[in-house]
């Protein structure tokens, strides 16, 4: 199993936050289910873009490999990192259960880009950038991990007081979407910055969309509304 050989850019807490909850992961009904509802999005976001088939994808801060093993349905050759050991550990028993062959690795992405530079199609970075203390050093190494005209695709939540009402007092505190103490306000991402890492990274970034939940029907859909949870696909120069 490859290691990586320093986490300075992790949140030791949110780690912890992530470990307790690995083993439902794949519970549809529990606290992940709201990434369970999202991943079809998520999917197709990507694919209107293009199809996966036999490209080789990264999926960066796979938990327990929830949009990882969609990617490897849809025909990516996948590897998968993260550094919640108990999360690594689920993703790769669920994979095998499910006959799937993913490459999961316990690794950061700085790291992994001293490894593999300029060896991926396609990477995903998604509801991750904002449990890191260093969102744009991630960015980063996605850069450097992409191969010339690969394309990287991101999602996280926009920062205002909208997204604070939904995702934190709404989802957290009122309908018990998620755990309390997921999310993290001052950690949230406006889509400038977002984009604006990305340029300064060396990438051109693209097409914006939201993803918006209606607590009534229980059911997410893309928009073009951005205020709270948002797409972003970003590509780096041939």
């Amino acid at each position: 199993m490859n290691t990586a050989t320093h986490k300075t850019n992790a949140d030791p807490g949110e780690l912890q936050h992530f470990a307790a909850l690995a083993q439902q992961w794949w519970d549809t009904k529990g606290p992940m289910g709201p990434l369970h509802e999202i991943n079809p999005l998520r999917l197709s976001f990507i694919q209107r873009f293009e199809s996966l088939d036999g490209l080789k994808a990264l999926d960066v801060g796979c938990g327990g490999g929830i949009l990882s093993e969609a990617l490897a349905r849809a025909g990516a050759h996948t590897c998968a990192i993260d550094l919640a050991h108990e999360s690594v550990e689920v993703a790769r028993q669920h994979a095998a259960e499910q006959g799937l062959e993913v490459e999961y690795l316990e690794i950061s992405a700085e790291d992994l880009a001293e490894q593999r530079e300029a060896q991926f199609d396609v990477i995903t970075c998604m509801e991750m950038l904002e449990h890191v203390p260093d969102p744009q050093s991630v960015i980063a190494a996605c850069t450097r991990l992409l191969k010339p005209g690969g394309r990287l695709y991101l999602s996280t939540i926009n920062r205002n007081p909208k997204a604070f009402a939904l995702a934190i007092v709404g989802a957290e505190h009122v309908l018990g979407l998620i755990p309390k103490g997921t999310h993290e306000y001052a950690k949230f991402i406006k889509p400038s910055e977002l984009a604006g890492w990305c340029r300064q990274c060396g990438l051109h970034s693209g097409p914006t969309e939201g993803m918006t939940y209606n607590p009534l029907t229980r059911t997410h859909r893309l928009s073009r509304d951005v205020s709270v949870n948002y797409l972003m696909r970003a590509i780096k120069p041939a």
